[in-house]
């Protein structure tokens, strides 16, 4: 009576062994996934870094081209006054 206890008590100590382990592969699974979209967005994250740092600079390029000719037409015309 007693050997049965106990092999019911390593049968359901093996079962819940199991039960863990199934968790755990399917944890590493999500983990697995979750790192790849955490890459995947980190990327394109970087890429709307990029193409935002790009239209600031041709921004402030066009600002400055403005303002040069700004300039020029203030030299060739006179100031109303």
């Amino acid at each position: 009576m007693e050997n049965e206890n106990i092999l019911q008590q390593f049968d359901d100590i093996e079962k819940r062994v199991e039960r863990l382990m199934k968790i755990c592969k399917s944890l590493e699974v999500t983990n697995a996934e979750l790192s790849n979209k955490n890459k995947q967005i980190e990327e394109e994250l970087l890429g709307k870094v990029k193409a935002e740092d790009n239209s600031e600079k041709e921004r402030d390029l066009i600002r400055s081209k403005i303002e040069g000719l700004l300039t020029k037409l203030e030299d060739i015309t006179p100031a109303d006054p």
